[in-house]
């Protein structure tokens, strides 16, 4: 399957002014995650950019470190991702407590990168972005445009980076996944 990169979100659309934005319902966890889902889908071109932007920073004060964490927080997720495909307990938590998943594989990042190097690369160049994707993802509310995109991302008419890491995480819908699966069986 081809991937697609998502359109630049204006700007306005991406932070405007506090009418668009909203704690999130505590109570109704799968309506959050729902919406953090939603927007990272939505927004990831923009994440992307915000993200490059902090990492070209601190890469820039310290090259030869942001390598090393980047490099150890890739094969951190890959492993756990890989261990939670073989492993049952891991696969469970993944879909039940994604941010508890993520949580286990940045502190597992953390331990090695204070073992190997500096740790404040790790917190300003890694960390940090993902803080704010996820702070952003969390209050932004959706619109009409946001929950269209991401309906066609879910039965599988566009696929993009953040969909494939949201599948590694387990994080879209199952009857959306099974009506993907049906469409391109239809399509060979």
């Amino acid at each position: 399957m081809e991937v697609q990169v998502a359109p630049l979100r204006a700007w306005d659309d991406f932070f405007p002014g506090s009418d668009r934005f909203a704690l999130p319902d505590l109570k109704d966890i799968s309506k959050w995650n729902n919406r953090v889902v939603s927007n990272l889908l939505y927004y990831q071109t923009n994440y992307l950019m915000v993200a490059a932007a902090l990492v070209s920073i601190v890469g820039f004060l310290s090259p030869l470190n942001m390598l090393i964490g980047g490099t150890v927080v890739v094969l951190v997720f890959l492993g756990f991702v890989w261990m939670s495909h073989n492993k049952d307990i891991l696969r469970k938590m993944k879909k039940q407590y994604p941010t508890t998943f993520v949580i286990a594989i940045m502190l597992s990042s953390y331990f090695l990168i204070s073992y190997l190097g500096d740790v404040m690369v790790f917190m300003f160049g890694i960390t940090l972005p993902l803080l704010l994707m996820f702070v952003h993802a969390s209050l932004r509310l959706r619109n009409i445009q946001n929950k269209l995109q991401n309906k066609m991302e879910g039965i599988g008419l566009k696929k993009t980076p953040m969909g494939f890491i949201l599948d590694a995480l387990e994080q879209q819908e199952d009857s959306i996944n099974k009506l993907a699966d049906y469409i391109s069986k239809v399509k060979e």
